[in-house]
C-alpha cells in the first residue's frame, strides 16, 4: 500500500518526506486555506518537496471550468494531480484531462456505481471517503471492499483506490486488508501507525538492562 498525506503544510511534508516513506500528498482548498498562503504557490512548494503525486483540486463545478482549471494546475509540475468532484461535469473534466496526459483524482465517492463511472473515465485514482460514511452509520470499509472486487473483475480498469477521509490507525488496517492501492491520512494518523504500548514497554525494558551493563556503543 502507498501512503500519501493529507495535508497542506509544508514543515509536516517534509518531515514525513525524510523518513522515505511518504508517496504523495492530496490536499483541497480548505486545507491550504488554513496556511493563509496562495493557493498555487503552496501546490508548487509540495510538488518540489516530493516525488509523488500531489493532488490538487479544481474550484470549479461546470466541466469547461474544471478543464481549464485542471490544465493550469497541471501546469505547475509533472507530479500534479488534478482533483475532481464526483460529478457529472466531473467525469467529463476527469475524461478530457486525462486524454491529455494528467493524472486525475475523482474525490468525494460515496458509491460503488461512482467509482466504476470513474474508472471508465480514466481516473487516475478514485477516492471514496471512508470517514464520512461511517458519520452516517453506514460501513465506509465496505465500500473499498466493493470498489476491488468490480476493479479486479475488469482488468482494463487501471484506476487506483485511494482510501480517504481515514480517521485511525484501524481505518488504514482495514483498507489494507481490503485491498486499497493507496491510504491518504493526517499526519497525526501516519506518525500513529508505528505507536504501540508494548513497543514502548519493551524498549523501557531493553534500555534499562543495558543501563545496567555501563557499557557505551559510542
Amino acid at each position: 500500500m502507498k501512503f500519501f498525506v493529507d495535508t497542506a503544510d509544508i514543515a509536516e511534508i517534509r518531515e514525513l518526506a525524510d523518513t522515505g516513506l511518504l508517496d504523495g500528498v492530496t490536499t483541497n482548498p480548505s486545507l491550504i486555506a488554513k496556511s493563509g498562503r496562495n493557493f498555487l504557490e503552496v501546490v508548487e512548494e509540495i510538488c518540489g518537496t516530493v516525488e509523488g503525486p500531489v493532488s490538487a483540486e479544481v474550484t470549479a463545478l461546470d466541466a469547461p471550468t474544471m478543464i481549464a482549471e485542471g490544465r493550469k494546475l497541471a501546469k505547475i509540475a509533472k507530479n500534479i494531480a488534478v482533483k475532481v468532484p464526483l460529478t457529472w461535469d466531473g467525469l467529463k473534466a476527469c475524461k478530457v484531462l486525462t486524454g491529455e496526459g494528467t493524472m486525475v483524482n475523482v474525490t468525494l465517492c460515496f458509491s460503488a456505481n461512482q467509482a466504476l463511472l470513474a474508472a471508465k473515465a480514466g481516473a487516475t485514482f478514485i477516492s471514496p471517503f471512508i470517514g464520512r460514511l461511517d458519520d452516517i452509520n453506514l460501513d465506509g470499509m465496505e465500500l473499498i471492499h466493493e470498489i476491488r472486487e468490480i476493479y479486479d473483475n475488469y482488468p482494463a480498469l487501471e484506476t487506483e483506490i485511494l482510501a480517504a477521509s481515514i480517521r485511525s490507525a484501524n481505518h488504514v488496517k482495514d483498507a489494507a486488508l481490503a485491498g486499497a492501492d493507496v491510504a491518504t491520512v493526517p499526519p497525526a494518523v501516519l506518525k500513529g501507525l508505528a505507536a504501540h504500548p508494548l513497543t514502548d514497554k519493551g524498549l523501557e525494558m531493553f534500555m534499562a538492562d543495558w543501563k545496567k551493563t555501563g557499557q557505551k556503543i559510542l
